[in-house]
């Protein structure tokens, strides 16, 4: 078994972080990390006690959802509420920070973003970290666990079935089973591919 990277491992606890999130829109976790160690972590959701998103809808207010709190801002606020520096401390992020919570997390003294996916990266975003002489770095997440990725196997497989059954064209199957072998060719748990 191979030993994944420092970015790697941190990146995961982001993605882990998303499973926790409340948001029907985007599922985002943030993990803020100082001398390889992690000091905070955050997903987005309500404030503490309040109405969740997954409960009641979004409330949507300009095209954004006023209710929700962002991963990086929740991962930033618990620093400051258990009175934990960071001041040259570095955030994983599983998608590129927002405007906001761009200059949050100048604000904070952040030093390096490192991020999974490009998610309407602003340009002005870009130019203040630049500015700032914010590092950002996007992590290509090589390896995930998908603790439901045997669930989603058997689900597309009973549909691959049921369509075979349905008498779809055999071309048509075989494109829907290499679709699905795609989507599952890079877990590790199915390192040698779904059986389909």
């Amino acid at each position: 078994m191979n030993r994944i990277s420092w970015d790697q491992y941190f990146m995961a606890q982001s993605h882990l972080l998303a499973l926790r999130s409340t948001c029907e829109r985007l599922a985002v976790g943030a993990t803020v990390v100082r001398d390889k160690r992690m000091i905070a972590g955050g997903y987005n959701g309500s404030v503490s006690g309040g109405v969740h998103c997954i409960d009641e809808g979004c409330y949507v207010i300009d095209g954004h959802c006023v209710r929700t709190i962002h991963a990086e801002m929740n991962a930033l606020l618990q620093c400051s509420k258990f009175g934990v520096a960071t001041e040259g401390a570095e955030i994983y992020v599983t998608h590129f920070p927002c405007l906001h919570c761009c200059k949050a997390l100048i604000q904070a003294g952040i030093q390096t973003v490192y991020y999974a996916k490009d998610y309407k990266n602003h340009p002005y975003a870009i130019e203040l970290f630049r500015d700032a002489g914010v590092q950002t770095v996007k992590v290509e997440v090589e390896e995930s666990f998908d603790p439901r990725s045997l669930e989603k196997l058997e689900y597309i497989n009973g549909l691959i079935e049921r369509l075979s059954n349905a008498r779809s064209s055999q071309e048509e199957i075989k494109r829907l089973k290499e679709e699905a072998m795609n989507l599952f060719s890079s877990t590790p748990s199915q390192a040698n591919g779904p059986r389909l």
